[in-house]
């Protein structure tokens, strides 16, 4: 028994197009139903990570079922029994698993996204008209039909994990399960952990400017450029081609970067296909015969986030802050085009990988993630995520140097590229580093004005001692200038 994800091109007609997508594997074949539903969310334009997150879903409830095969009569109770064992694992306290899956506790919020993901594909198996009952638990059967009877159980019991529409009332009312995930911690909008600003200018310079080869300092340092100092994300950064950096008319020193949506954007120069196309889709078929790079599979997908373009024409623009970091970057531009030019390169892509057996190819996620690493290794540094020493950590950096530097939250939204004022609440939401220095510096505050009412009041008494007490101690006892009994 195995199940295992891979990638497939899938032939739908005679039009000699083909679709890559990744379907299951098993010992009996490809699952026709997992990939007919791939095949949905594609088209939908469902992201290849929420597509892979189905697949991993759909993947553990079929390894479930063979790896219990017989102990079960009643699917109910298997089913609560799959949700308990990925909350729990399925290793015993002696270390051993009869099962063979080994799985180790998943957190409330991961069980409940695989409940979620298992009821979204047994609906849409159901609503298909797919499912079908079994006789028995107990008899083997192909994983083909043991998914439809998943499906069949969801449709007929309504008790299976999560939701389902209950057609005989409204689409948008639901039914809670008796089988739900549980309630997980309230979560706040917590620090957004970004690149420490003082270690910035030292990993720029020296971590990836001391790398052997110029050319590839050069194209790390534009990079940085762009998700430090633009607040792209990396994705974003990647997936610049070299006909969208301009000079800016006003000064031509400075750079203006537009980075496209390769499926919606406006492909360059004004360029048309033969039947009228003007779009990037249509220009990497013609041109390169590539597909967007947000279509692809393996080590060349690069996603695509956001959710609002900067111009019709399908693009985000580069909101450089501080704004000489646009002239830095236009420099650097104009030295490494004429690096990226002595390369043979059958794509329009700006970054590309400068060692064989890659020479020319575009430069991929894996490869600036070790780029990347050696660069704060250059100077001491570990890649770590949680101290914002990652390509992530830039994008948090600029949004917290816009809101510390007072930019308006509409401008704001527009420098990170963001469709609603809520997307951005965790750079404006006061960092952990802010909390403590606005309380040291409260702190301080509170002792200094306990000092100061300390010695305010030991002023006032010392002064009005020395005076106007000539009848109530007329002898100088306690006080006057020199009191005798003062020292007590």
């Amino acid at each position: 028994m195995f199940a295992t994800k891979v990638k497939a091109k899938i032939v739908e007609d005679c039009s000699g197009v083909t679709t890559e997508i990744p379907v299951i594997l098993t010992d009996e074949g490809v699952l026709a139903s997992v990939t007919d539903y791939v095949l949905s969310l594609y088209l939908n334009g469902v992201s290849l990570s929420t597509i892979n997150k189905r697949l991993q879903s759909i993947m553990l409830l079929i390894e479930f079922i063979d790896a219990n095969e017989g102990m079960f009569d009643d699917p109910e109770e298997l089913f609560s029994v799959f949700v308990r064992r990925l909350y729990s694992g399925t290793v015993g306290e002696d270390g051993l698993d009869p099962s063979g899956l080994y799985w180790i506790p998943a957190s409330v919020g991961s069980v409940n996204k695989h409940i979620y993901n298992l009821t979204e594909f047994t609906d849409w198996v159901s609503e298909k008209g797919l499912g079908k009952p079994l006789n028995t638990l107990h008899k083997a059967t192909r994983h083909e039909e043991r998914l439809q009877f998943a499906a069949w159980f969801r449709r007929n019991q309504n008790d299976f994990l999560g939701h389902i529409k209950d057609k005989s009332i409204n689409n948008t009312l639901r039914r809670a399960r008796s089988i739900k995930g549980r309630t997980p911690l309230a979560k706040t909008n917590d620090d957004a952990i970004s690149f420490p600003t003082g270690k910035f200018e030292d990993f720029y310079l020296k971590g990836l400017g001391n790398t052997k080869d110029p050319r590839v300092a050069l194209r790390d340092k534009l990079i940085a450029l762009l998700m430090h100092g633009a607040g792209f994300r990396r994705s974003e950064a990647l997936l610049l081609w070299v006909t969208d950096v301009f000079e800016d008319p006003n000064d031509p020193d400075r750079a203006i970067v537009r980075i496209h949506n390769e499926v919606e954007g406006r492909a360059p120069n004004n360029w048309k296909s033969r039947k009228g196309m003007t779009t990037r889709k249509a220009y990497l078929k013609e041109i390169y015969g590539r597909i967007p790079r947000q279509e692809m599979q393996g080590t060349q997908h690069l996603g695509w986030k956001a959710k609002q373009f900067d111009h019709k024409d399908g693009y985000l623009e580069a909101y450089f802050f501080p704004q000489d970091f646009a002239r830095v970057f236009m420099t650097l531009w104009r030295q490494y085009l004429v690096y990226r030019a002595g390369v043979d390169c059958h794509h329009p892509y700006a970054f590309i990988n400068f060692k064989a057996p890659h020479l020319g190819n575009p430069y991929t996620y894996n490869a600036l993630n070790y780029s990347y690493a050696a660069g704060l290794r250059r100077i001491g540094l570990e890649p770590n995520k949680a101290e914002g020493l990652d390509p992530h950590g830039h994008r948090h950096n600029y949004g917290r140097r816009l809101t510390d530097a007072g930019i308006d939250p509409l401008i704001l939204k527009k420098c990170l590229h963001h469709k609603s004022l809520e997307s951005q609440e965790v750079y404006t939401q006061p960092s952990s580093a802010k909390v403590s220095e606005a309380l040291s510096q409260a702190s301080q505050q509170l002792q200094l004005g306990s000092d100061k009412e300390k010695a305010t009041a030991s002023f006032d008494w010392k002064t009005l001692a020395k005076h106007g007490f000539e009848d109530i101690d007329p002898n100088g006892q306690f006080t006057g200038k020199n009191p005798r009994f003062g020292k007590r």
